[in-house]
C-alpha cells in the first residue's frame, strides 16, 4: 500500500475515535462513516461521496469506504474498538482514553495492529469491502421513490408526515401550483396543547441539496408564518446546507435518503415486516 493511502487510512483512525466519543462511544459503522461525513473538519465531503467502478467486478464503490473498513479493522486489531460482530462497535478503554491531539496512527496502531493484517485482504475486490450494512429494501426503496412521479412524491411525504403525527392542511401545498413554494403544511399539537405550524419541502432528486434551496424553502415558509420546517429529499445534503438549515431563529428538520427508510420502517409506512433467521457457524463448519 503507498505512503498516501497509510496516511489517509490514519487520518480516518482519528477521525473515527473522535466520531464514536462524539456518538456516545458505542455505534454502528454506518453511524460513524455519518458522523465524519456531516462533521469532519479533516476529511472534505468529496472524498468520502466519491464513488467509482471496480475494474474487476464492474460495480460501483466508495474508495472512502473501502479505506474506512481498514482503518476500523486495524483500530480493532489494535484494541482500540471492541466488537462482536464487526458492525456494532464501542470503544475500550484504550480508545476512551487515548489523547487525540497526541494520537500517531503509527506508533499508537499500526505498530500493534500490522502483524494481525492479513497483506491479502489489501487486493481484494473493493465491492466486498464497500457498503456492508445496506439492507437490500433500503436499496429497493430509495429507488422507487426516485422513479415516482413528483406528484405522488409529494403525497408520499405528506403521509409520512401524517403518521408522525403531522395535521395536515387539506389546502396549502397540495394544488401543485400557486403553492408559494411549499409541498405541505400542517399543524403538530404537543402534550401540553402548544400547536406549531410546519411547512414541508420535497425533492425527488440524484443531487445534493444545496444551501440555496434551504434558503429558498425558509422563505416560503414566510408566507404561512411557519415555525420551523422539514426538507425532504431521497438524496442528500450537502455540509453547508446543514449548517445553513440549522442557522437563525427557524430550525429546519432535514430528512435525507437514509432517513426516509428509517421513518418508513419505524411508522410501517406501506412496507411489511418479514422474520428471517440465519445459521451460525455449527452449520456451516466443515468438522
Amino acid at each position: 500500500m503507498t505512503g498516501k493511502l497509510v496516511e489517509r487510512e490514519n487520518l480516518i483512525m482519528c477521525e473515527a475515535l473522535s466520531a464514536m466519543r462524539s456518538l456516545g462511544g458505542q455505534t454502528t459503522r454506518k453511524e460513524i462513516r455519518r458522523e465524519i461525513r456531516d462533521h469532519s473538519d479533516e476529511i472534505s465531503e468529496q472524498i468520502i461521496d466519491e464513488q467509482k467502478t471496480s475494474k474487476k467486478s464492474g460495480v460501483k464503490y466508495h474508495p472512502f469506504v473501502y479505506r474506512f473498513n481498514f482503518a476500523i479493522k486495524h483500530l480493532i486489531a489494535a484494541d482500540f474498538i471492541n466488537t462482536e460482530d464487526n458492525r456494532n462497535l464501542e470503544l475500550s478503554e484504550k480508545g476512551r482514553n487515548i489523547d487525540l491531539n497526541q494520537f500517531d496512527a503509527d506508533r499508537d496502531v499500526r505498530a500493534n495492529s500490522e502483524p494481525d493484517i492479513r497483506v491479502g485482504k489489501e487486493s481484494s475486490d473493493k465491492s466486498d469491502l464497500d457498503e456492508d450494512d445496506v439492507e437490500p429494501w433500503r436499496e429497493e426503496l430509495l429507488n422507487a421513490l426516485s422513479h415516482m412521479h413528483p406528484q405522488k412524491f409529494e403525497l408520499f411525504c405528506r403521509g409520512l408526515l401524517t403518521n408522525m403525527g403531522v395535521d395536515i392542511d387539506e389546502s396549502i401545498g397540495v394544488q401543485y401550483i400557486s403553492d408559494g413554494g411549499l409541498d405541505g403544511f400542517g399543524y403538530i399539537t404537543s402534550n401540553d396543547f402548544r400547536t406549531t405550524r410546519v411547512a414541508l419541502q420535497a425533492k425527488r432528486w440524484e443531487r445534493k441539496v444545496s444551501s440555496p434551496e434551504i434558503d429558498k424553502f425558509r422563505g416560503a415558509m414566510d408566507k404561512y408564518n411557519a415555525e420551523y420546517g422539514i426538507f425532504i429529499t431521497t438524496s442528500d445534503f450537502t455540509r453547508d446546507a446543514m449548517r445553513v438549515a440549522k442557522s437563525g431563529t427557524r430550525i429546519i428538520t432535514l430528512i435525507n435518503g437514509d432517513k426516509i427508510c428509517d421513518l418508513v420502517a419505524r411508522y410501517h409506512y406501506y412496507v411489511e415486516e418479514v422474520t428471517t433467521y440465519k445459521l451460525k457457524s455449527f452449520y456451516t463448519d466443515s468438522e
